[in-house]
């Protein structure tokens, strides 16, 4: 461990962005571990924020403190650190037997300039994956940012959409192979905004080896969108013309990503996603209208008979049962804010993992709870016909 207490050393001044501790071996612990530096009463400190479960607990620390307590989690707790700084980053893996390896990868200077050094602010406005004033070249191209790095004031909400997606993304990134080519594949990507925002949050931030397929109907979307990942050198980031039941993917797929897909579009993309054994669901589900047309109860009718309040009914229905399916096929599902409700009503994620080894035991039950509410409601859901 001495070596990785030198690199903490080291790194731990006013240059370093963040530092992420994951892949834990004991989650009831801490699940992850993220540090930034901070000034507080003229002095430079190190934020640490740990995550333990639904919890979240901030504390700031001396950097010779910080380095050991740092060396200390490594040691006991996590296998895995990304360190980000302005002219730096590391990662560092631990194996099972305590083999510590650590790889760095220097920025080259554009034009002269390193990364952007971090706002040191202590009570600062909530801080990006991807900062405002520091360029990205698919958001250049894409219009949400100037040439210089400045978010384009009415794109905003577009840049805050895309940082939200990354940070579900990085929540994730344990659950991904870290010892072979990641697959993914993007259903519905559209202008496939979240699509390049992955692959680069990936791959360019990340250094995973990922290789990405974008789907979607429209084929001058899928001609712009590969013009652009040819121009951006983004090799690993392709995009296909078809609709979701025509695709036939062979070998693994780890993760999928159906980002508003239509009605029932949604289901077949849940039921690919399945089907492949993806590690990994994100699922923003869009125009629910399938079980508006057929729910029926009587006790419910004062409240039905209402349309915009049985239209919103159904549409929480359907995801709701469709997170009980995945979980009924072996996967941990939550429903997630997306964004803000005030910038789309649709704004629910729906985020499936597949647990290793042995399936909990809740994930092996035979699906009653979900066949007295169908009954109840008098619902026949395509992706519970699907699976």
């Amino acid at each position: 461990m001495d070596e990785l207490r030198e690199l903490f050393r080291q790194m731990l001044d006013q240059n370093i962005i963040q530092i992420v501790l994951s892949n834990t071996r004991d989650a009831e612990r801490a699940a992850k571990v993220k540090v930034r530096p901070v000034m507080i009463r003229g002095e430079l400190c190190f934020q640490e924020t740990l995550y333990q479960g639904t919890k979240v607990f901030h504390s700031n620390h001396a950097g010779e403190e910080m380095q050991e307590r740092l060396t200390e989690y490594m040691r006991d707790l996590f296998r895995q650190a990304q360190l980000n700084g302005a002219e730096l980053d590391a990662t560092v893996l631990v194996s099972k037997k305590g083999a510590v390896s650590i790889k760095r990868k220097r920025h080259a200077a554009a034009a002269g300039q390193s990364r952007k050094a971090p706002d040191l602010a202590h009570d600062r406005a909530r801080q990006y994956l991807l900062k405002d004033g520091e360029p990205v070249d698919f958001l250049v191209h894409l219009g949400v940012q100037t040439p210089d790095g400045r978010v384009v004031k009415a794109r905003y909400d577009k840049f805050r959409q895309i940082n939200r997606y990354l940070e579900f993304i990085e929540d994730v990134i344990d659950v991904l192979p870290a010892d072979r080519t990641i697959r993914i594949v993007d259903f519905g990507c559209g202008k496939s905004y979240l699509t390049f925002a992955m692959y680069y949050f990936l791959h360019e931030l990340r250094g995973r080896d990922i290789q990405v397929m974008g789907l979607d109907l429209k084929a001058d979307v899928i001609r712009h969108c590969n013009e652009l990942a040819r121009e951006l050198h983004y090799e690993g980031l392709n995009f296909q013309e078809g609709d979701i039941s025509s695709v036939r993917e062979g070998g693994s797929v780890d993760m999928v990503v159906s980002l508003h897909a239509c009605d029932k579009a949604t289901d077949y993309a849940l039921e690919k996603a399945v089907k492949w054994g993806a590690s990994v669901i994100l699922a923003v589900p869009c125009c629910q209208h399938e079980l508006n047309g057929q729910i029926r109860c009587d006790v419910l009718q004062p409240v039905l008979k209402y349309g915009v309040i049985k239209e919103r009914m159904a549409a929480l229905i359907t995801d709701a049962l469709r997170a009980n399916l995945l979980e009924k096929n072996g996967y941990d599902a939550q429903i997630l804010e997306f964004i803000d409700m005030e910038h789309t009503p649709k704004n629910l994620m729906i985020r499936a993992v597949k647990p290793a080894g042995m399936r909990p035991r809740r994930f092996r039950e035979d699906g009653t709870g979900i066949d007295r509410v169908t009954e109840f409601l008098h619902l026949s859901p395509t992706l519970k016909e699907l699976l």
